[in-house]
């Protein structure tokens, strides 16, 4: 049974009608007769959507309960055993309630698709990973559920769901997306018409570049070479010279005309030897087109204009850019060069010939080479062997009486040591006998026979026939030598990319579209575009499979690691070239063209990068899943340190004052007492307050702290959260009116408690720690604001990472903000520090006002849901674990920041 297929809506914001087209696909699909259910679909209360689910078969969900709470996820297992030839299933980018088999919903489509059952999903175009940084920057609001985007390019189908911005911005008036008390807040917030146009654009960059892969493994797969003008791509073309800046420039300038054009950049390395390279400029280059927003690519072609072409027609180029001619006039006169030559075989690429001021300048002179010595110089070689010669003679016969025979030899052997210098060894011995011929027949007596008169004569005829043979013999080994040097330079200069790109993936580099850079998809691009082929797969043997001749045929002893290009290759017999490396655990395989033997040492070494490369990548992925680990027993180690150190001075103050208590001679009562008596329980509550914190800490890490989410009001939690003592220290401020929090009622009320606490320790006296309170869309703000002495911006982030000091008093445990900030957290809100206008420091809770999911606590029948939400709010539970996140944002270990100079007294 093979894969089922994956089609994809994607949609550049809530409410566009993702569901909605995916529910009309269901149902044609279904009244054709193809057997449709809906795995999981959520209507969102809408009448029409809940109206096309009408008929349609609905898989039961799972129930998973999850810290005292029961949720609803999507039944992978029975989909599975309902086995439907399609399955309908919403928000591919949601997270599963802990407990769940997977995390994310995309990988139980993952599972369904491997059963052979065809998916329809959705997602919006802010839940992609590559984008989710920028949604954040254009609408300020953090998604925190991401779907791979590889996950998205692997769909067969990707389809838009498009709607224009006023369109969307008129169904949410009209009260189609949220209900009325929401409409306001959306349209001035998230539903901005400069967002929506922003996400909408995101969205279609973001399918051009699908569909432009889609395209270009078209055309790999039916070997189609010509250039289909779908998109602008500008490729200009670098000779490593001083002309290359004004080059890369033009070129950006012609991709700008077009939005959404590519640069690429791309450097034909000679293999023939006829033109050297300034790595400074290349290097110099190569960082001008990638801070433009470029690509730079390398080619390897003993033919400038054929290798040019054929980079530019496989990357589906629509125009090319060259410099014209540095050569001078009497050079032209013998070849036409790069620039007419490629623009004569360009065919549908727009070629741009650029003037600069190297125009004309030549080059330095260097000894002309015969390395490789093609065809036409060994032809140009024996034709001027068979004029030359024949010419040389007539004007020396017409000269005989001037000219002595030793000049006549002489002359002879200057054209002999010219057809060397031309057409190489062969030409050269061509000539060399020839004009010993000549000289022998009309110069040397008798004249007019084939016959020397005299001994110095037939010496002189052995002589020149040793020189020209010695000449060209010197000149086709000094062509040998020079192409093989030129051949070096070329792998040189192929390696030299490769290193670089390989150090570009270690140091974190990211494409010029914003991914982190993969090293090892790279070098196998980079492979692919430097020899011109269709496809390079990286196959990996199974360890389980028998080491035998026959398994480089079996695609069932081999996987599929890496691939790019075409369609990929499945063993290593199935392509046309193959390294094996590591003992032949792994293969690197080409597919396209044969490539010669001169090339394996090359490819031997992209094999072996590409196998490092392959290693860093599961050594990082380890390295990620040990890291928790890793923070975990640094949290426990830090517990222990505190709990041996910070509980011992008020547990020695509670002993000392209980010691002399029981002591004898204590009074029983007076003011002695009473001040002993108020010591130990002091020290008591300090102890009890502390260990309390701790313990909440360590669950909070650990994820088993239990919460029993409901709506509070801020003028009923905000007064309890302030302890008896501090009640003179505290105004309160909360007006009436303000909608409910959705909170644990205890953990906020032990959140405002540390806060207001902290507030209060610091508060100079007489100057009362002032609490207010706002709402602020579907978000509650509650302001803590002392006077006290303040924290400076640097080490504000410090006051939430736990067991810190940021003051001077070694009885301080810095654990009550830490644990604040996590609780908070925990429950969907975020406390976070700002400076008090006038001095001082602000404590700011903010509180979401409606639950993410319809929650149902222990012993309550199902809630009605509070409304209708976007696929983003209702992507997670209310009470989510966050402990990942918050160990991230407080930092562990080596990560934290040194302690500051001067740093103020507050835990």
């Amino acid at each position: 049974m093979g894969r089922g297929r994956l089609r994809v809506y994607l949609g550049s914001a809530p409410g566009v009608g993702k569901t909605y087209a995916m529910l009309a696909e269901g149902g044609r699909r279904a009244g054709r007769g193809t057997d449709v259910v809906a795995g999981f679909v959520e209507t969102h209360g809408r009448p029409r959507t809940a109206a096309l689910l009408e008929g349609l078969e609905v898989v039961p969900r799972a129930t998973v309960s999850y810290r005292g709470a029961d949720f609803t996820e999507m039944d992978t297992d029975a989909v599975i055993a309902r086995r439907p030839q399609v399955a309908l299933i919403d928000e591919l980018a949601h997270t599963n309630v802990p407990g769940s088999r997977h995390a994310k919903r995309w990988q139980d489509i993952e599972r369904i698709l491997d059963a052979g059952i065809d998916v329809v999903t959705n997602v919006n175009v802010q839940h992609l990973e590559s984008v989710n940084d920028v949604v954040e920057q254009i609408t300020g609001v953090p998604q925190r559920e991401t779907v791979p985007d590889e996950v998205v390019r692997r769909a067969d189908q990707v389809e838009l769901v498009d709607m224009t911005p006023e369109a969307l911005r008129r169904r949410m008036a009209h009260g189609n997306i949220y209900p009325p008390e929401r409409i306001d807040a959306a349209l001035g917030n998230y539903f901005r018409a400069g967002n929506l146009i922003a996400l909408r654009e995101l969205a279609l960059l973001w399918l051009a570049d699908k569909v432009d892969d889609q395209l270009d493994r078209y055309r790999a797969d039916h070997g189609i070479a010509g250039t289909w003008e779908a998109r602008e791509r500008v490729v200009v073309a670098l000779t490593g010279g001083p002309e290359g800046d004004t080059l890369v420039r033009r070129a950006a300038r012609i991709a700008d005309r077009t939005k959404g054009a590519d640069l690429l950049a791309v450097h034909v390395a000679r293999s023939d030897g006829l033109a050297g390279v300034s790595p400074a400029n290349l290097t110099r280059q190569r960082a001008l087109v990638e801070s433009l927003g470029g690509g730079y690519h390398q080619v390897v072609g003993a033919n400038v204009p054929d290798a040019l072409l054929d980079f530019a027609r496989g990357v589906n180029a629509t125009q090319l850019v060259l410099g014209a001619s540095r050569r001078g006039k009497i050079a032209q006169l013998f070849s036409p060069g790069v620039g007419v030559t490629t623009t004569a075989r360009s065919g549908s690429i727009d070629v741009h010939l650029v003037t600069h001021e190297e125009i004309g300048q030549g080059r330095r002179w260097r000894a002309l080479r015969a390395a490789g010595l093609p065809a036409v110089r060994r032809g140009a070689g024996f034709a001027l062997a068979a004029v030359g010669l024949p010419l040389l003679t007539v004007l020396l016969v017409q000269m005989r009486r001037q000219v002595p025979l030793a000049s006549d030899i002489l002359l002879f052997q200057a054209a002999v040591v010219g057809v060397a210098l031309l057409g190489g060894l062969y030409p050269a011995l061509f000539a060399a006998i020839g004009g010993s011929l000549l000289l022998n027949y009309f110069f040397t007596p008798p004249t007019g026979q084939f016959t020397v008169g005299r001994p110095e004569g037939l010496l002189q005829l052995v002589v020149f026939v040793l020189v020209g043979v010695t000449v060209s013999t010197i000149v086709d080994v000094t062509a040998r030598r020079g192409r093989e040097a030129a051949g070096a330079r070329a792998d040189a200069e192929v390696l030299s990319t490769l290193a670089g790109d390989i150090l570009r993936g270690e140091h974190g580099a990211v494409t010029a579209r914003g991914r982190p850079y993969d090293a090892l998809g790279g070098i196998l691009e980079r492979l692919r575009e430097t020899y011109a082929l269709t496809t390079v797969t990286l196959l990996e043997r199974d360890p389980d499979a028998p080491v035998t001749p026959d398994s480089l045929r079996d695609p069932d002893c081999w996987g599929i690691v890496a691939s790019t290009g075409g369609e990929p290759c499945t063993s290593p017999d199935a392509g046309e070239s193959g390294i094996l490396v590591e003992d032949g655990a792994l293969s690197l395989v080409l597919g396209g063209r044969t490539l010669p033997a001169s090339d394996r040492r090359v490819l031997e070494a992209f094999a072996a990068q590409a196998a490092v490369a392959l290693h860093h990548r599961r050594l990082a992925e380890k390295a990620r899943q040990v890291r928790p680990l890793e923070a975990a027993e640094e949290m426990r180690t830090a517990l222990l340190t505190t709990v041996s150190r910070d509980l011992r001075a008020p547990l020695a103050s509670a002993r000392a004052a209980v010691e002399s208590l029981r002591g004898p001679g204590a009074a029983r009562t007076g003011e002695r007492h009473e001040e002993l008596a108020a010591t130990a329980a002091d020290s008591l509550a300090r102890l009890d307050h502390l260990v309390a914190d701790l313990l909440d800490m360590s669950r909070l890490e650990s994820g088993s702290l239990a919460m029993s989410p409901h709506r509070v009001a801020a003028e009923d939690a905000v007064p309890r959260a302030v302890s008896p003592n501090d009640r003179e220290a505290v105004e309160l401020r909360i007006p009436e009116g303000l909608p409910e929090m959705v909170a644990d009622p205890a953990l906020l009320r032990r959140v405002l408690a540390n806060v207001i606490a902290n507030a209060v320790r610091f508060n100079p006296p007489g100057a009362p720690v002032l609490v207010t309170a706002s709402a602020l869309g579907d978000r509650l703000e509650i302001r803590v604001i002392d006077r006290g002495p303040g924290i400076r911006p640097a080490t504000r982030d410090r006051l939430f990472q736990p067991l810190q000091r940021l003051g001077g008093r070694d009885d301080e445990a810095g654990v009550d903000l830490a644990l604040a900030r996590g609780l908070a957290e925990a429950m969907d809100g975020d406390l976070t520090a700002e400076e008090t206008p006038g001095g001082g420091l602000t404590m700011v809770l903010t509180m979401p006002t409606r639950p993410r999911r319809t929650l149902r606590p222990p012993g309550e029948a199902p809630a009605v849901p509070a409304g209708d939400v976007p696929e983003s709010d209702l992507a997670d539970p209310l009470i989510i674990d966050r402990v990942a996140a918050w160990r991230d944002r407080i930092g562990h270990g080596k990560d934290r920041p040194p302690p500051p100079d001067g740093r103020p007294r507050r835990d």
